[in-house]
């Protein structure tokens, strides 16, 4: 099937496994919000996106949940979800944002997977092509195709957390290509999108005419409705509690709610943390509530400052047993534990966290026991998330947490020594143990590969440049550089190629290393980089099809002066007697750009030499990134 080509990304659905216990509205709240956006999504004309804005903790994404899941099993018109979660892997960056809608439309449209499978066969390298290409190719064309039979004609797309997306650049081109399924006239797409107010996204709205977009303010809404619909929430979770601890059904009485909902000023967050918080203490629920209302007060109407309260009250609770003598060392292990885990490219396991960072399994285990009011842990090997982006904000800003704030860059610091530590310790050549440096990927059974290379070391092997780069800069820094790449670079290398991630990695050296180790006084390290870039350019496909190419064909063909050549001579397998003739120097060829398939009849740099534009005999121009080669996009129609 030609859908199964597509990448996907299984934690974008709002149903996804990871989000089973995230909650929809309760009944009788949001009510009016709701008969809006339903309104809205079911009128044949008006603007196709509604915007839903609204700061940290004010339940948007709740409400997101509750629409999907309303289009989904009563209203049966959702065309598709992506939930962006920042750290998240796939659902931090909109890399796969595409093709995850894609195969959605494609199962939940009726007549339309056929439509799409044919874009596919059309177009082999979609999935390599720009976000623009791919959204025109597989989303918008398709839909102009369908006929008025085929199905219901309005399907809702449902996009949380827009501000999660890592890149502010992708975040305006999101909102630019939902924009245009205004033009389909078949079957329309209405898009319901939330986010914070973040100037990428109002720019990017603003850029859209009036007739395109309607924008509700979340944190607009009278009081009166909010505090209604959070003192429903509240009587809900705390039947449950009083249920699950054998407590007297009107537990904990009236006022107590009054004073919670009170604190909570407006934020949904603090009172879903609060809660968590008082379920866990078990027998000690009655402590618990009593902590909660002793560190909050009604009369600060700042809604953060009751954020930072909440997160205060969990964190003192989780160092509140110890010693002033062990305070300090308790304190520092739950600091490193938690700025690592907001500091993470993408989620890990507690098993696989603990391994990164070379902690003992049932110190991370005791840590994390105290956390369950403020983040997801799984009893299975399931990766840890924060129940609420919030949380990371308040442990990043100083002046908000107070003896538990994370310095980023420290936490960037202590995840790529422990990245550069485990790599250092486990690569070595032929992590598969395949032998035969012919050996294609696509031969090698998967859960061979994925055994071999756990998630921690596929992990730090992705992800070791980026928290390099934003680590505070020290000359110690580029001496741990210099010496993991002069043992272990092929070895990173073939790692790559067994995950399917050279082209990362090859992003990764331009963007992060060379900049990196641009220090005069560096000036070993920066070229030794410099002719990694070469060698890596010129023999990607190699080891992205074969992975033991690193130390056979690629060291072979490099020319005798290259400093990648002379480090890792010794690799070169034995049973090749007869070297190659080869030329002394790297030549003027960075690297073949290769995509038209007709006569290339003129090219132009932009002013900044990062993009490349190319125009050809076979109808169209194609716009490249001039340092990885990888195509941006694709215009079609001149003659």
């Amino acid at each position: 099937d030609s859908l199964d080509s597509l990448p996907f990304a299984a934690d974008a659905l709002f149903n996804a496994n990871l989000r089973r216990h995230e909650p929809t509205c309760l009944p009788d709240t949001r009510v009016n919000l709701l008969e809006e956006i339903y309104k809205w999504a079911d009128v044949q004309d008006g603007p196709c996106i509604f915007w839903l804005n609204g700061l940290a903790g004010t339940g948007k994404s709740t409400i997101a949940r509750t629409v999907a899941r309303t289009y989904l099993d009563q209203k049966k018109r959702l065309g598709a979800s992506f939930f962006f979660s920042r750290g998240g892997g796939d659902i931090g960056h909109a890399d796969k944002f595409v093709t995850s809608i894609t195969k959605q439309l494609a199962s939940n449209i009726p007549s339309l997977d056929q439509h799409i499978c044919d874009a596919i066969k059309e177009r082999r390298d979609i999935v390599n092509q720009s976000l623009s290409d791919q959204w025109q190719q597989l989303v918008v064309r398709p839909l102009s195709k369908l006929g008025k039979n085929d199905g219901q004609s309005t399907y809702i797309l449902v996009v949380d957390a827009l501000d999660e997306c890592d890149n502010n650049d992708d975040i305006q081109l999101i909102i630019d290509l939902l924009a245009e399924v205004q033009q389909s006239e078949r079957v329309r797409l209405r898009v319901f999108l939330t986010s914070r107010p973040e100037v990428p996204i109002r720019h990017g709205f603003r850029e859209l005419s009036g007739a395109e977009h309607q924008d509700f303010v979340l944190h607009d809404i009278s009081p009166s409705i909010i505090n209604h619909d959070i003192r429903t929430y509240l009587d809900h979770s705390f039947k449950d509690i009083a249920r699950e601890c054998y407590l007297d059904a009107s537990w904990p009485g009236d006022e107590t709610i009054k004073r919670l909902v009170e604190n909570a000023s407006g934020l949904f967050i603090w009172a879903a943390t609060a809660c968590r918080f008082i379920r866990k203490g078990r027998i000690l629920v009655e402590e618990r509530l009593r902590l909660i209302l002793e560190h909050s007060s009604s009369t600060v109407n700042e809604p953060e400052k009751h954020l930072n309260k909440i997160y205060l009250t969990v964190l003192h609770h989780c160092i509140s047993e110890y010693s002033d003598e062990e305070l300090e060392h308790v304190q520092y292990r739950l600091k490193r534990l938690l700025g690592s885990i907001i500091a993470l490219r993408s989620p890990l396991s507690a098993q696989s966290l603990s391994q990164l960072l070379n902690s003992p399994q049932g110190e991370v285990d005791q840590i994390l026991d105290s956390l369950h009011s403020i983040l997801v842990i799984p009893k299975d090997r399931s990766h840890l998330r924060l129940h609420h982006p919030s949380f990371r904000d308040f442990l990043y800003e100083k002046t908000r947490c107070e003896e538990f704030w994370v310095d980023e860059m420290q936490a960037h610091q202590i995840l790529a020594d422990n990245c550069i530590r485990l790599m250092s310790k486990s690569l070595k050549q032929d992590m598969v143990g395949v032998r035969a440096p012919g050996t294609l990927v696509s031969d090698t059974p998967r859960d061979i590969i994925e055994r071999s290379l756990p998630s921690e070391l596929q992990y730090a092997c992705l992800h070791w440049i980026a928290h390099v780069t934003e680590r505070n800069a020290q000359p110690q820094g580029n001496e741990q550089i210099y010496r993991f790449l002069g043992r272990h670079l092929l070895h990173w290398l073939e790692c790559l190629g067994w995950m399917g991630k050279v082209p990362e990695g090859v992003h990764a050296i331009d963007q992060g290393l060379v900049v990196h180790s641009a220090e005069p006084s560096w000036l070993p390290l920066s070229e030794f980089i410099h002719d990694a870039k070469r060698f890596v350019l010129y023999n990607r496909l190699a080891i992205e099809q074969a992975p033991l190419q690193a130390y056979s064909s690629a060291l072979v063909f490099a020319p005798t002066g290259s400093i990648i050549r002379k480090q890792f001579e010794d690799c070169i397998p034995r049973w090749i007697r007869r070297l190659p003739k080869v030329t002394e120097e790297w030549n003027a060829v960075l690297q073949t750009l290769e995509g038209h398939s007709n006569s290339v009849t003129s090219v132009a740099f932009s002013p900044d030499g990062k993009t490349l534009v190319s125009a050809s005999d076979d109808h169209t121009v194609k716009v490249w990134d001039a340092g990885s080669g990888a195509l941006r996009k694709t215009l079609e129609g001149h003659s």
